[in-house]
């Protein structure tokens, strides 16, 4: 019965040079030899008679083989990997390839050895086909290892991507702040050009009012009254256009407040919710590294146990040993010692022959 798993040890993976290989008796290879052929034998019939196999791997060959029949020419060194669909690994084909490889495997091998032990009495190809076979064992560990390490590197590389993706996000928000606080200042200096522009021009008719009004004075005393009146009338009006061209100003101010705060809540809560979803990451990794903690130390906990337990146990059973031993020597000294009072056994004197008497 072929076992579900195996478990390769370091004795079975030392290379089979390293224990000697001396030359067998001719009746010994001989022996074997004769196994040897008859397992060959027995294994070509095998191949012989599975005609349903031979069939499927004809119709799976049958483009190689019309490419020989026609005489298409081959590359010398073909690449195992080449004609291989990694996303299509279950198809059947592959499977019959691989029956087939590992059939004319263990019949070159069994050959080889055969014609070795019939010529020079040893088995040194049995040992370097094992050898390639734990070369190929080790080499698929290696892989493993390998596509192991690239996964742990590859999902690096795509964290620190995220990362930087997240710290471009944030300049990119913080050099729009900058750009929008920017406009803002220079309308600001617009408007304050436009205010002191249209105060100075103001100011220059004011005065140039005030020099009339005394023209006015000296030459006409009766149309200081009216003019007085049209000036504070034209004054009010000024003042009113001017109250409204702030009230304006103020609106629009207002305005572009409310825009500006409107987008930085906007950036705020965006990276708000980058800020979410990194801490709830790393709250996930903290979580996944605390259950691997408590696991542990669950299995160190219950190791521990066990081990004092054994300890208890192998503690008992000497104090047991030792107290039936001590009582065996007790019990045997004792025995001993009635044989050896009541002259018992091996210690029972022996009685005394009498001796003939003389004539």
């Amino acid at each position: 019965m072929i076992p579900e798993t195996i478990t390769v040890t370091e004795e079975d993976t030392m290379p089979v040079e390293e224990y000697t290989q001396p030359s067998l008796s001719y009746m010994s290879s001989s022996m074997f030899a004769t196994i040897l052929e008859d397992t060959i034998i027995q294994i070509r019939i095998l191949d012989e008679c599975n005609s349903e196999l031979r069939i499927i791997k004809t119709l799976a060959d049958i483009k190689l083989l019309r490419a020989l029949k026609f005489g298409i020419a081959q590359p010398k060194t073909a690449d195992e990997l080449e004609n291989i669909d990694p996303k299509n690994l279950e198809c059947e084909n592959y499977k019959i390839y691989k029956l087939d490889s590992d059939r004319r495997n263990i019949i070159n091998a069994i050959t080889d050895l055969y014609v070795e032990m019939t010529l020079n009495k040893n088995y040194k190809t049995l040992t370097s086909f094992l050898n390639s076979i734990f070369d190929k064992e080790h080499y698929r560990i290696a892989l493993a290892e390998n596509e192991a390490k690239n996964k742990l590197e590859r999902r690096e590389l795509t964290k620190q991507i995220r990362q930087l993706r997240n710290h471009i996000k944030t300049v990119l928000y913080d050099n729009e702040v900058t750009i929008d606080s920017l406009k803002s200042q220079v309308e600001d200096s617009v408007l304050d050009s436009e205010c002191s522009s249209r105060y100075v021009d103001n100011w220059q008719v004011a005065r140039t009012e005030q020099h009339l009004e005394v023209i006015n004075e000296a030459e006409n005393s009766c149309i200081e009254t009216i003019e007085q009146y049209k000036l504070k009338i034209e004054h009010e009006q000024r003042i009113h256009s001017e109250v409204e061209l702030l009230t304006n100003i103020t609106i629009n101010e207002t305005l572009e407040k409310i825009e500006k705060w409107m987008s930085k809540y906007d950036r705020d809560m965006e990276g708000i919710d980058i800020d979410m979803q990194r801490k709830k990451n790393h709250y996930q990794d903290m979580r996944d590294k605390r259950i691997n903690f408590e696991n542990t130390i669950e299995k160190h906990d219950l190791l521990m146990k066990q081990w004092i337990n054994f300890k208890e146990e192998r503690e008992k059973a000497r104090i047991y040993r030792e107290n039936m031993t001590k009582s065996a020597i007790i019990v045997q000294a004792w025995w001993r010692g009635l044989l050896v009072r009541r002259r018992l056994g091996p210690y029972r004197v022996g009685r005394k022959r009498r001796g003939r008497k003389k004539k």
